[in-house]
């Protein structure tokens, strides 16, 4: 019996696991700001170049 009482604290005192957890939640919200970021930037960059693209056919004509 003592040794499962043992064990048992040893589980509940662990934090390894919750370490990693903490860790994995934090990767994944700095992934995602990322992907939002690369997104915009993305979505203006293409306006951009849309632009340049128009301007370079009017001009032609």
């Amino acid at each position: 019996m003592k040794f499962i009482r043992q064990k048992i604290k040893s589980l509940l005192s662990n934090e390894t696991g919750a370490t990693a957890i903490e860790y994995g939640l934090l990767v994944s919200l700095i992934a995602l700001a990322i992907t939002g970021a690369l997104s915009t930037i993305g979505d203006e960059f293409s306006n951009t170049l849309t632009t340049v693209g128009t301007a370079i056919e009017e001009s032609q004509n």
